[in-house]
């Protein structure tokens, strides 16, 4: 069982940066992807991004793309998300999550293949 916290959410102003971590305790599988999701209000859960553990591969929702980039400490057993030029459509709860095993690089969007998940940080941006 894989326990996820995320932390590093709070208020910032439009144009302002944030990075959220999310330590990993218990069984981290080498195999497996971690993700971010975010759900805003009244709005279903959506993909941010995601690395796959093994590779290192890196997979950007196309609308922050340009303004996020995830990283992750072995050492830490800790993922990272590094927001810059924040919007108001960025504030959400930001959750992270990580699979059971391997996801395909088709799949990795896919919030069903992640099986655990932290309880989320809320990010507000201010305007």
């Amino acid at each position: 069982q894989v326990r996820l916290a995320e932390s590093g959410g709070g208020l910032v102003q439009v144009g302002g940066s944030l990075r959220l971590s999310c330590a990993a305790s218990g069984r981290t599988l080498s195999s497996s992807a971690m993700a971010w999701f975010r759900q805003a209000p009244g709005k279903s859960r959506e993909f941010v991004g995601a690395i796959a553990l093994s590779s290192g591969n890196r997979y950007y929702a196309d609308s922050v793309k340009d303004r996020i980039s995830i990283s992750r400490d072995n050492a830490e057993n800790t993922m990272y998300l590094q927001m810059n030029s924040l919007k108001p459509e960025d504030r959400a709860v930001y959750y992270c999550a990580t699979s059971g095993g391997p996801v395909s690089s088709l799949a990795v969007r896919d919030r069903r293949l992640y099986d655990s998940w932290g309880q989320g940080t809320q990010v507000t941006v201010s305007s």
